[in-house]
């Protein structure tokens, strides 16, 4: 712990925090973490085998304040942070296991996890082509524009995350694997791409987590958007998991207070900033320092919506779900929405079937009050957009799913149910076939087309 300090942001009901110091334990240091050693050493070793594979980092707040060690390891926040046997699988665990026990050469390791890596669909939904904007005909790394009204941007200074999820779809950025990463240092680009590109009106920043960013690289990417030029990007998104991992980022960090000034600055300028938070857990919204941090934010005048997939192992309970959404509008959030675990990584430990998704999400939200029925879902970010699961019914004697775009690749898509043959197993939209006699789903063809058109673009550019 360092010195005490009181930060005010204008308001005498702030509390005073001691500002801690950031000390993260990587894969590298995973025996260096006092808190395992109550573990069996089989855990332990599991752990490191997962870890060679899945990225693995973890800070000691997360170690000291959110995980219930008397509980793990079927604690919700270990499960989340730290890595499980079961994530890889039996085949790809028993392979690394084996080099590891009889001390395999690095060079001998390599090649076999980065087949394996391959082998777990680093980068789902399209997003290394389909997602791939250009500007001059030339590729923009760091970027991606799948729906015509948003643009997402990968900073490179914020490709990397205070702690790690173990369920990340995004995983494949934190693996030290140039080929699998994308991020951008371009500024300029950015703010060229949107000038040109009048139908944006929404940005998001994402990663990683911009919120490991210091505030002067933050501002170098958004304090732009206030340029004239760029009236029509109205909403900034950031995209983080901070609120969780190191809420002191908004508290005792040295640079809180430039980025709470910036958000004021930005609504000032009458942009739309939504803190977009990931919350898996009722219990990461426990602690003094995250509420604090929430308060801080809200006074900036932006607005704290908040996300997470259901994950079997975390939080595949409605009574969770209801209790977590509850405490987030008693804390002045927006439950956003319910995903469900993306086609990457890990999701054979964490998936649950579809028509179990569906009776939580609607058990939970008969559970809370209409402001906590703002949340989404459960929703599938796949290749064509989201695709958010209504409801089980049956038409004309078949039993099927009720399924809509909530956003999608074709605006003309948004809105439109469709209909799926009900199968309890079906964990993805690539696992569903259409109802009713028909063929296919109505989108199929036109996406097809889309697929094809954006793949001739990226070879010309190419």
């Amino acid at each position: 712990m360092n010195q005490r300090v009181t930060l005010e942001l204008g308001d005498p009901r702030a509390e005073a925090f001691e500002a801690r110091q950031f000390k993260v334990y990587t894969h590298r240091q995973l025996d260096r973490i006092e808190a395992l050693e109550q573990l069996p050493e089989a855990l332990r070793f599991d752990m490191r085998v997962v870890s060679q594979v899945l990225p693995f980092r973890v800070n000691e707040y997360v170690i000291d304040e959110l995980i219930d060690w008397e509980r793990v390891p079927d604690d919700p926040v270990f499960q989340l942070t730290f890595p499980q046997r079961g994530m890889l699988k039996p085949a790809h665990f028993d392979e690394v296991a084996a080099l590891m026990a009889r001390e395999a050469p690095a060079d001998e390791m390599k090649p076999v996890i980065e087949r394996i890596r391959v082998e777990l669909n680093p980068h789902p939904a399209g997003q290394m082509d389909l997602n791939l904007p250009l500007l001059d005909g030339e590729p923009l790394p760091g970027m991606q524009h799948k729906y015509r009204e948003t643009v997402l941007f990968f900073p490179s200074q914020g490709q990397v995350c205070h702690s790690y999820c173990t369920f990340c779809f995004r995983w494949a950025q934190f693996v030290g694997d140039k080929d699998l990463k994308f991020a951008s240092s371009e500024a300029g680009s950015l703010h060229r791409y949107l000038a040109e590109h009048p139908e944006v009106t929404d940005l998001l920043m994402t990663g990683g987590d911009p919120m490991v960013m210091k505030a002067k690289h933050l501002r170098q990417y958004l304090e732009g958007l206030m340029a004239p030029e760029l009236d029509h990007v109205q909403d900034i998104r950031i995209g983080t998991k901070s609120l969780t991992f190191w809420p002191y980022r908004f508290v005792t960090d040295p640079d809180a207070e430039d980025i709470l000034q910036l958000f004021g600055e930005l609504v000032a300028a009458g942009k739309h900033v939504a803190f977009m938070a990931h919350f898996n857990h009722w219990r990461e919204m426990d602690t003094p320092i995250c509420r604090e941090a929430i308060r801080r934010i809200r006074a900036t005048g932006a607005e704290i919506r908040t996300q997470a997939p259901l994950l079997r192992h975390i939080n595949d309970d409605a009574e969770q779900w209801a209790r977590m959404w509850t405490t987030q509008v008693r804390l002045g959030m927006i439950p956003y929405y319910m995903f469900v675990e993306r086609d990457t990584g890990a999701r054979h430990y964490f998936e649950v079937p579809l028509v179990r998704a569906w009776e939580i999400y609607r058990e939970a939200m008969k559970r809370v009050p209409g402001l906590a029925r703002t949340a989404r879902g459960p929703s599938m970010s796949a290749d064509p957009g989201k695709v958010e699961i209504q409801g089980v019914t049956e038409i004309k004697g078949e039993k099927v799913f009720v399924l809509r775009f909530i956003q999608g690749r074709d605006a003309d898509w948004v809105q439109r149910p469709f209909f799926a043959r009900y199968d309890e197993n079906a964990t993805w939209l690539n696992h569903l076939t259409p109802a009713l006699g028909e063929s296919e789903f109505f989108y199929e063809a036109d996406f097809a087309a889309m697929k094809q058109a954006k793949q001739a673009l990226i070879t010309k550019a190419s």
